[in-house]
């Protein structure tokens, strides 16, 4: 069972839970009667075709909605501003709550469906094309998250839409404006994968001496190796192997300030049950022997 909204309210990390894996994918599309939805297209607002997007939409949905794909060639873009919606990947789910940025790339299945007939569901949604231009948004794969921004964006589709076949000036600054706030969400804040990377970092930080794997890491950050990898790249420009290896060896150079601790204990206390391999490492990384850094650190 996903867990109550109330909870789901505080941080969408925990607005997922793991699903038996969906490998039945169908090409669905299903609108109730209720459902409300105006379109924003190349034909009727040329400018989007410069400004990267294929289409978006402004939607109000009740009583039913269901959108499934098997694969795409666009990217697609969900802004919930009111309401609840429900998304589920091969395997997870998300409840899309007010206020949340989904980001689904193109390739992928997915399914987006009104969470609960009651409370309906109030959302922008923007494809965007396989350009260069959107990699920084889509370059994290398939989440979701937490943004400022919805308000803003329904804001500006409503001001494009109001001047299909009106001002073509207007429709060039709107759809701009459009476009810097989708890059903009890039950078708002980091993305949830992001910040479990940071904080599963913060802990091998204070404990060293533990046998932290990239295999292992990634479990932990419910990632896999390539993604803690690439999100490694971004945050250290380096591997998540040499992230380790950077952490050990800067925290050696401060543990052999202690000249009651042996070259022995400063090697477990990092990790190293042979000494051997942590001055081979410490020479490779220094380009000295873990007790020459010490006596030139005492030499005077």
């Amino acid at each position: 069972m996903l867990e109550s909204t109330e909870n789901l309210c505080e941080s969408v990390t925990v607005g997922f839970a793991m699903v038996q894996p969906k490998t039945d994918w169908n090409e669905e599309a299903y609108l109730a009667q209720a459902c409300k939805e105006r379109f924003l297209t190349q034909s009727d607002l040329p400018e989007l075709t410069d400004s990267g997007f294929f289409m978006a939409g402004l939607a109000e949905l009740e009583e039913g909605y269901e959108i499934e794909r098997v694969v795409t060639s666009n990217h697609t873009i969900l802004l919930t501003q009111e309401g609840m919606g429900l998304l589920t990947l091969t395997d997870r789910q998300y409840y899309l709550l007010p206020n949340t940025l989904t980001i689904l790339p193109a390739g992928l299945p997915f399914r987006f469906e009104l969470a609960d007939k009651k409370k309906g569901w109030k959302m922008a949604w923007v494809l965007l094309k396989p350009v260069e231009k959107w990699l920084p948004l889509v370059a994290n794969g398939q989440r979701v998250e937490h943004t400022p921004i919805c308000e803003q964006v329904w804001s500006v589709m409503n001001l494009l839409h109001s001047e299909i076949g009106g001002r073509a000036s207007y429709r060039k600054l709107f759809a701009s404006e459009l476009s810097r706030l989708m890059l903009g969400s890039a950078n708002l804040a980091p993305s949830n994968s992001v910040l479990r990377v940071q904080s599963v970092i913060n802990d091998i930080e204070s404990q060293l001496h533990l046998n932290w794997t990239v295999k292992g890491i990634a479990k932990q950050c419910y990632l896999s190796t390539e993604q803690l990898n690439r999100i490694i790249k971004q945050l250290y420009n380096c591997s998540t192997q040499q992230r380790l290896i950077q952490l050990r060896m800067e925290k050696a150079v401060d543990l052999l300030h202690y000249q009651e601790w042996t070259i022995g204990m400063v090697a477990q206390r990092l990790g190293y049950q042979d000494p051997f391999n942590f001055t081979h490492r410490f020479r490779q990384y220094h380009g000295c022997s873990p007790r020459e850094y010490r006596k030139r650190l005492f030499a005077g």
